[in-house]
């Protein structure tokens, strides 16, 4: 199998010749937009030799909608509107992605970042204003993140049918157990969550649902249970679920992580010997069907790449 194919095979399910590796980090302010972005991707890809590229959406964190950069208010979000498809915040994405597919042509897939409605709102005015904002009126946050969905699917659509990713990798957050009770995540995140990701199921089956754990904050991990996606990524180690616990959680065809990304973890701070070793230990465990070796989240972008072409060459030789 070529890395294409040992990806779709293992987001289908089943069982490719090698279990397929795959990591990411954010890169340098210099290397966030246009061509150097473009071949930083590029670089990273070919310099560990992994199976398949996650293109990060790196300089567009924010939601450049007028209202969230004048915010005084919580009712003025009742006025937001969608930014719309010939905005920048679509179409530089876009350009991204197809700049990068055309690259790599049949080579792999390309997935790309994409936030949930909710993250994109709080990425633009922290963490502090948006939750004074959901004490004071829920209803205009579900509003505001209604309208971020619309532009979400939007990027959804240009990232797969016009630049040709393979699908997203769909990142939810906001659920840390002292943020929200379940039911308040349902009733306020859910909805704009869902909408987006079943939008993107319906253009792509090989979408890569990321139950954010960055902050080293447990989440009501519970809430994305039925959040249906070709695969599934969680924090492992800060939630305390292993792969084949989480298979069981999530009921997914596919698991993608397995090493932890903080400093203090094997893949960074270890021997190459004890990274070749946990790798093995990660794929004897969790088996070769279904699975996708990779992080909780994003690396560290001073890793050295040796560690992670390490993991790839003892993946290929199991």
């Amino acid at each position: 199998m070529n890395k294409r194919e040992r990806v779709l095979t293992a987001l289908s399910g089943q069982t490719p010749d090698c279990v397929p590796v795959g990591f990411w980090y954010h890169f340098p302010e210099d290397r966030q937009h246009g061509k150097e972005c473009v071949e930083a991707h590029l670089d990273f890809y070919r310099n560990t030799d992994i199976d398949f590229i996650k293109v990060m959406c790196d300089g567009y964190f924010g939601y450049p909608n007028d209202v969230l950069l004048n915010l005084s208010d919580v009712r003025e979000l009742y006025g937001m509107k969608p930014l719309g498809a010939e905005h920048p915040f679509i179409r530089e994405q876009a350009e991204r992605v197809k700049a990068v597919v055309d690259a790599v042509g049949d080579e792999c897939c390309v997935f790309y970042n994409v936030f949930c409605p909710l993250s994109y709102f709080r990425l633009q005015i922290d963490w502090d204003t948006m939750m004074r904002c959901v004490r004071e009126d829920a209803d205009a946050v579900k509003y505001a993140c209604s309208v971020i969905a619309e532009d979400a699917k939007t990027l959804v659509n240009a990232l797969i049918n016009e630049a040709g990713a393979d699908g997203i990798y769909y990142c939810v957050q906001n659920a840390e157990l002292f943020r929200f009770t379940a039911d308040e995540y349902r009733d306020i995140v859910t909805p704009s969550d869902l909408e987006v990701l079943e939008f993107a199921n319906g253009l792509s089956e090989y979408n890569i649902l990321h139950c954010c754990g960055w902050s080293g904050d447990k989440n009501r991990i519970e809430v994305w249970r039925d959040y249906r996606a070709a695969a599934v990524n969680w924090a492992v180690y800060v939630e305390e679920l292993d792969l084949n616990d989480g298979r069981e959680l999530f009921n997914c065809g596919c698991v993608l992580g397995g090493f932890d990304n903080r400093k203090d973890g094997v893949l960074c701070s270890g021997s190459i010997g004890e990274i070749k070793a946990e790798t093995r230990r990660l794929i004897e465990t969790a088996g070769k069907r279904g699975t996708i070796i990779g992080a909780d989240c994003t690396l560290p972008n001073d890793i050295d790449l040796a560690r992670i072409r390490a993991v790839a060459e003892t993946a290929r030789s199991m």
